[in-house]
């Protein structure tokens, strides 16, 4: 896959269709088909709504960008709740 293949957020979901991983290797069909099952199950499941869903894709992708205190600021400044105790622990070491 080219470098403009390998960035942004549908760069994973393209290679897992494609079944080639962004290195150009083969994703082994095992590793596919197990992706696929869960897939298929979490598809089927109730949403509780989309602002829940926008937070909790914010908070799991921001941890990886922004230190705690910016990432709990820019979430109140949106008006999604704070840092929950277990999501500092889980995402920033309990620090």
């Amino acid at each position: 896959m080219s470098d403009s293949s390998t960035t942004g957020a549908g760069a994973v979901d393209a290679a897992i269709a494609a079944g080639i991983d962004l290195d150009g290797s083969p994703i082994p069909p095992a590793k596919l088909d197990l992706y696929q099952q869960v897939m298929a199950k979490e598809s089927g499941r109730q949403r509780s709504g989309v602002s829940n869903s926008m937070r909790s894709r914010i908070v799991r992708i921001g941890a990886k960008h922004f230190p705690q205190e910016d990432l709990n600021k820019m979430l109140a400044e949106a008006d999604f709740a704070p840092l929950k105790d277990k999501e500092i622990a889980y995402f920033y070491g309990g620090k």
